[in-house]
């Protein structure tokens, strides 16, 4: 009993030494355990990015299919055009291009005049709206 009393704590001694900041048992074959940890960790990290790299292609013939199949675009295509058809219509110009002019903007002035003299006319007593109406 005192032999396997005295391991016990001899173990417990060594741990409380490591913990006081004493020195650790050095372990000979320590750095080549840690080489060949680090090396596994690579190689996973390498087949997972084989595995992701084969699942992103198989994810895109699949959107290109439906892509094919709908006459759709992808964003890239869709903003080269976009680009494309603006610097074709500024290529003469030296300024941005003219943008719509709203209905009642404008050209419309005798228009815009006739439906102000009737707005006026609806504010004005009935005797009064007769005569500007001869």
């Amino acid at each position: 009993m005192d032999f396997v009393m005295k391991q016990a704590l001899g173990g417990a001694t060594k741990d409380m030494g490591k913990m006081l900041g004493g020195e650790e048992e050095k372990d000979p074959d320590a750095a080549k355990k840690e080489e060949e940890r680090q090396e596994a960790l690579r190689q996973q990290e390498e087949e997972r990015k084989a595995k992701h790299t084969k699942m992103e292609a198989e994810r895109e013939k699949v959107r290109q299919t439906i892509r094919d199949k709908y006459g759709l675009k992808k964003k890239e295509e869709k903003e080269a055009e976009e680009k494309a058809a603006m610097e074709q219509a500024c290529e003469g110009s030296l300024t941005r291009p003219k943008k719509a002019i709203p209905r009642g903007c404008g050209d419309d002035e005798e228009e815009d005049e006739e439906s102000i003299l009737d707005t006026v006319l609806k504010f004005l007593p009935g005797p009064l709206q007769d005569m500007f109406k001869k």
